[in-house]
């Protein structure tokens, strides 16, 4: 078997920051040797590009991702816009939709962003500051192309995520929706799907919310469907208790282990192939 090469891990927080809100200084995640360490062992295997979906209010620091990305040779790309409620910032729930887009738009023009995300709804509910930012993010679309990804709690909301976006213009294929795997419900992952928009299986190794044994069973099952172009993978890591060092499964746990389950299941190389290096490159742009 050919060594993996090129692979993108589409939703990861290097630097994280939610422990004000959270009560919870586990929820800083701002460990940059480990990371860097993590990040090392992820280049040898093939992991050459990562998503990072930290934005404003999530503790956003570009020169520590800079200075990450420099020591490791692994791609980070990074995020512009706001989260959901409770972390958006009061500053910015404030502000008019077209100054929230101008900021994300500066952001993108100028090179600190590339992607606009992670953007997110409450369980079951969306707020009005959330509706804002869903709004500022098409406006930034627009004027940029940029692609936007998603926070769904717990897979709530995600076809009314993927509607007002496609409805309003964003192009179908830039939109993807994240944690659709956490649901554990494949007929919602399929009305999502059939918008014409990316899903994120992206809380891979989070079996506390669903077994992995219930991820691989409907990836397989939309590799049967002909919908794995339209899937992307990654881990989601938050907490500094989820990396190696500090007893967790680590950023490696994808390929490590879940790419190995895929396999044992007998998932075909080229639909391991498009979920992580394909599907990502025609996201994101060429190769990393």
């Amino acid at each position: 078997m050919e060594p993996l090469n090129g692979f993108t891990m589409m939703h990861e927080h290097m630097h994280l920051d939610l422990s004000a809100v959270k009560g919870d200084p586990d929820t800083c995640l701002d460990c940059f040797e480990q990371t860097l360490a993590e990040l090392k062992d992820l280049r040898a295997k093939g992991v050459t590009r990562i998503l990072e979906v930290t934005n404003v209010g999530m503790g956003r620091d570009l020169d520590y991702i800079h200075r990450l990305e420099q020591a490791s040779g692994v791609r980070i790309v990074c995020s512009t816009g706001f989260y959901k409620e409770p972390f958006i910032p009061a500053i910015e729930a404030t502000q008019s939709v077209e100054a929230m887009a101008a900021m994300m738009i500066d952001d993108l023009r100028s090179g600190r962003a590339d992607v606009i995300g992670e953007i997110g709804t409450s369980k079951n509910e969306w707020r009005s500051s959330e509706r804002q930012v869903f709004e500022a993010a098409v406006l930034a679309h627009k004027a940029t192309g940029a692609p936007i990804t998603t926070h769904t709690t717990l897979s709530t909301l995600a076809l009314e995520q993927a509607r007002f976006l496609v409805e309003r213009g964003v192009e179908p294929d830039r939109v993807i929706i994240g944690h659709m795997d956490l649901g554990g419900d494949l007929d919602a992952v399929l009305d999502v799907l059939a918008l014409g928009v990316n899903v994120g299986f992206d809380t891979i190794g989070k079996t506390n919310y669903l077994p992995d044994e219930r991820r691989v069973a409907m990836l397989l099952e939309l590799e049967r469907k002909g919908l794995i172009d339209h899937v992307v993978l990654s881990q989601d890591i938050t907490r500094k208790s989820q990396l190696k060092e500090f007893g967790g499964k680590g950023y490696a746990y994808l390929v490590d282990t879940f790419v190995p389950m895929l396999r044992q299941a007998h998932m075909k190389e080229a639909s391991i192939q498009q979920m992580l290096e394909k599907t990502p490159n025609r996201i994101l742009g060429g190769k990393p």
